[in-house]
């Protein structure tokens, strides 16, 4: 009997999480407490490795579809953008998509793997079975009160998480000592449609992102503003004055659809498993929105741990694996708290020195490729990898979208769709048995995983003389070696070491020498 899972909250985050676990073959019931989806849309990006995650599963083309694709991303607002077409990606870019049609996307995605959300239905408390076999979610429902039993619960309810709270897990961090504030608005007089222009001055900062139907959303802080609570309802009147004040002109706004405060409270959970209960997105990590990083990060812990709950809920893997989803995610989350804080200061320090500050940085994003590409694999998280304790090369790493000659598909990423382990054999034969072997081991069983044999017409850093590489179902490396003196398949082989590297997002694609 396969374990029952029970995900609050029918966010992006658990909405990923839950398709991974049906694609799985696993029994999951989504709980959520609104009684529909918000038509207001908090985040607007999806980033090259979220994109590359919809891709893994073959569903990427249902965003790009729909969204406006920005060659760029932003560091703290700086007028200097990042660039994101020297990633080594199919998709280097950032999509404008209003998380609204994300969430529905991802909803009818899990409706055609067989499942569903229960709107309405608030969850009260989560109590772990003394035994540990298993936890029940006391659920406030149309009907009224009843309890869910499941063998694992995880929470993707927010930063207010009732999950987290009945499990007992701290949420350590900073408080709100400012805010910042969004509007949406129709323009008469809108900026240059090009990009998401951002206007900056000792008064504060602003940037302008175009939306659908005419729509224009401003997002920023002025010293007018930043002292307000994030509970005060924010005004009209107040975010003319902030824009007038930052741009010299409001654009002729009127007929405001959202306006908000945000504050820049950041607290990571300190731990992301306790016992039969788990936490991602928001309810692990929250932060200041700057860089758009929320929604990604969140989308990306859950296909982290989507493959190995459902391992373990079929009895493939030991419990002990879900350990892992704690030792890869947290440093993530701890690194986004990190670069958002540092955002924060940038953006919100609006004094007569202000500028001068943001000036220099943006000359160095200018002047500097490097120091560019380096923040854009950051925010793009293309530069997120899960480093082997032994310090085997590219184990851990993000697997690129690896092009193949004589593989059932043109490259790596619409192999892994079903959910399996992929074991490619880069030398043109099929793999020997040892590597299906220890593949299959690391896998839960042979049926889990994928073997083809193909040859890499493309040219990613770090995958030069490479024979044989396992790819885990979230794209990245589980292990990867070379032949030895052209050695065949068995002892020949060799585990290859890390060597210092720049990070995953740096590097490109290119042909192979005589590749179609």
């Amino acid at each position: 009997m396969v374990d029952h899972v029970v995900v609050v909250g029918a966010g992006p985050t658990g909405l990923l999480l839950a398709t991974e676990l049906r694609l799985a073959g696993v029994p999951v019931t989504v709980v959520e407490r609104a009684a529909e989806r918000s038509p207001h849309s908090k985040a607007l990006t999806l980033h090259p490795r979220t994109l590359e995650v919809f891709a893994l599963r073959g569903i990427a083309e249902r965003f790009t579809a729909e969204g406006a694709p920005l060659p760029v991303a932003h560091y703290a607002g700086l007028p200097t953008r990042l660039d994101l077409s020297v990633l080594d990606t199919r998709f280097p870019y950032t999509l404008i998509l209003p998380q609204l049609r994300t969430e529905q996307l991802l909803e009818e995605r899990l409706r055609e793997l067989g499942g569903e959300v229960r709107w309405s239905h608030r969850v009260l408390a989560v109590r772990q079975y003394a035994d540990g076999a298993g936890a029940e979610v006391e659920v406030a429902g149309p009907d009224g009160t009843g309890t869910l039993r499941a063998a694992w619960v995880v929470g993707c309810d927010g930063a207010g998480s009732t999950v987290r709270s009945s499990a007992g897990i701290d949420f350590p961090g900073t408080p709100t000592t400012l805010t910042g504030f969004l509007g949406d608005v129709l323009l008469d007089a809108p900026p240059p449609a090009e990009g998401a222009p951002s206007y900056d001055n000792a008064h504060g900062g602003i940037m302008v992102v175009p939306l659908a139907a005419g729509y224009h959303r401003i997002v920023g802080s002025t010293r007018g503003t930043s002292a307000a609570p994030s509970s005060q309802p924010f005004t009209l009147e107040e975010l003319r004055t902030a824009v007038r004040e930052v741009a010299g002109t409001d654009f002729g706004m009127h007929t405001p659809r959202w306006l908000s405060r945000f504050g820049n409270a950041a607290r990571q959970a300190a731990r992301y498993r306790e016992g039969r209960v788990l936490l991602a997105g928001d309810a692990a990590h929250m932060h200041m929105p700057f860089g758009g990083q929320g929604l990604n990060v969140g989308v990306q812990d859950a296909f982290n741990l989507g493959w190995k709950l459902a391992s373990v809920c079929h009895g493939r893997a030991p419990a002990a694996l879900l350990d892992t989803y704690h030792d890869e995610r947290h440093p993530v989350g701890a690194a986004l708290l990190e670069n958002t804080r540092a955002q924060t200061v940038i953006g919100t320090a609006h004094t007569a020195d202000t500028p001068a500050l943001r000036s220099v940085l943006s000359g160095i994003l200018a002047d500097h490729p490097d120091v560019n590409r380096r923040l854009a694999g950051q925010i793009s998280a293309l530069d997120v990898a899960y480093p082997d304790p032994g310090g085997a090369l590219l184990v851990g790493e993000r697997a690129p979208d690896v092009g193949l000659d004589g593989a059932p598909e043109p490259g790596l990423y619409p192999l892994l769709a079903d959910g399996r382990f992929v074991l490619l054999h880069l030398m043109g034969t099929a793999a020997g048995a040892d590597s299906i072997a220890t593949a299959a081991a690391l896998a839960g069983g042979e049926d889990r995983i994928r073997t083809v044999a193909a040859r890499p017409t493309t040219v990613h850093r770090g995958w030069d003389g490479l024979a044989t590489v396992l790819v885990r179902p979230d794209g990245h490396i589980a292990w990867a070696h070379h032949a030895v003196d052209g050695g065949a398949d068995g002892p020949e082989w060799a585990t290859r070491r890390r060597r210092p590297v720049a990070g995953n997002g740096d590097g490109g694609a290119a042909p192979l020498p005589g590749a179609a």
